[in-house]
């Protein structure tokens, strides 16, 4: 395929409920998942700003360094239809691929690694943790944990345009004014006022769907 035909030179994919078929926040959660899945659902449809959850979220839990690389392994076993071979097309087309994630990093990076991203393209929360291993807190300054994080990540970055984000919530919807296309994945879950929003909903559970969008 010829640069000309294409019609984005760069897709950024959400992690969660997008490349993987599970949100590993809740994954992490045992005992608590049930208050931890209505806090994330909530931020996911925009009815509170990410960052009144965020840090909630971890100081119910407080995961350590084994149980986030749980949650990577967990990620690998549930990724979605197609990740593997859009991502590999995609890059054989000379297009950059970017995974933007409010999750915490080192589970991103064990998805990235798996898919052939290198990890300078993977942008996602630092965690940080004692000597033993246990949680000791989060980059509280990264913009990937408030709302809003995720226009303000991409408008700092060098990405090439036409750029295409590829998403499930409320946090990369935000993040519309930064690219040139926003296209919501409901292959795992659908939120009505994320797809409602979007310039393209794709439908199919395989992300296969995304490489008819690049190429025209």
């Amino acid at each position: 395929m010829t640069t000309d035909r294409r019609r984005f030179n760069t897709v950024i994919f959400d992690c969660d409920s997008t490349l993987t078929a599970i949100e590993g926040i809740e994954e992490l959660a045992r005992g608590q998942r049930e208050e931890i899945t209505r806090l994330t659902d909530l931020a996911m449809r925009g009815a509170v700003p990410l960052e009144q959850v965020y840090g909630h979220r971890l100081e119910l839990i407080r995961p350590s360094r084994s149980d986030i690389s749980e949650v990577g392994r967990l990620y690998l076993r549930n990724l979605v239809p197609g990740a593997r071979e859009t991502i590999r097309a995609l890059q054989g087309d000379g297009v950059i691929v970017q995974i933007l994630s409010g999750g915490l990093t080192p589970a991103v990076l064990i998805v990235a690694r798996e898919l052939g991203v290198p990890d300078s393209r993977v942008a996602a929360v630092d965690v940080h943790f004692h000597e033993d291993g246990s949680y000791l807190g989060f980059d509280r300054d990264s913009p990937l944990a408030r709302a809003g994080g995720k226009r303000i990540w991409i408008d700092a970055s060098d990405l090439p345009r036409p750029r295409l984000l590829i998403g499930d919530g409320a946090t990369d919807l935000e993040a519309r004014p930064a690219v040139d296309c926003f296209a919501a994945y409901v292959g795992v879950v659908d939120r009505p006022e994320v797809s409602r929003a979007a310039d393209v909903v794709l439908r199919e559970p395989s992300l296969e769907a995304v490489l008819k969008l690049v190429r025209g």
